[in-house]
């Protein structure tokens, strides 16, 4: 029988001849159970769609955020206990990805969120209407973006009131 950490470094080995091994830019397994992964943008789609007919058929979340790299996006995917988190950075000035609800269509709120919070594009997206934020709110003021501090939020809110 193999052992789980023999198993996360296969799924590993054959990702990155799936995508290239140029294209998988870093992986590690700190622990049985969990891999984190960080590919190309262009490889998202042949990633996510590898990673399904792996087994990996539960999206539990995307998460984004702002770092020196650009802004990250990822992607956590399960399998029974085992936890894959997939990273795609882009850049703040072209942040565009396309969009993964073809394979999982729940990510639509997931990236409707990220749309709005982090101004991401998800080309391809079924609709990227507003979702949490009101109605009033201007366009161009991401909040979770570090350019947008509260007090810099909130001098745009009153201009444009």
């Amino acid at each position: 029988m193999t052992s789980q950490v023999e198993t996360n470094s296969n799924i590993v080995k054959r990702l990155g001849q799936k995508i290239g091994p140029e294209n998988l830019l870093s992986w590690a397994t700190p622990r049985p159970k969990r891999i984190f992964l960080s590919v190309h943008k262009g490889k998202l789609i042949e990633a996510v769609t590898f990673l399904t007919e792996e087994g990996f058929v539960h999206l539990s979340a995307i998460t984004g955020l702002e770092s020196e790299d650009g802004l990250e996006v990822i992607y956590h995917l399960g399998k029974g206990g085992l936890l894959v988190s997939l990273k795609v950075v882009v850049s703040i000035g072209h942040p565009s990805l396309p969009t993964i609800t073809s394979i999982f269509p729940g990510a639509a709120l997931y990236e409707r969120e990220a749309h709005e919070l982090l101004g991401l594009v998800f080309s391809g997206h079924p609709g990227l209407i507003p979702l949490v934020l009101p109605d009033e709110w201007p366009e161009g003021i991401y909040p979770l973006r570090k350019k947008w501090t509260q007090e810099e939020i909130r001098k745009k809110l009153l201009r444009e009131t």
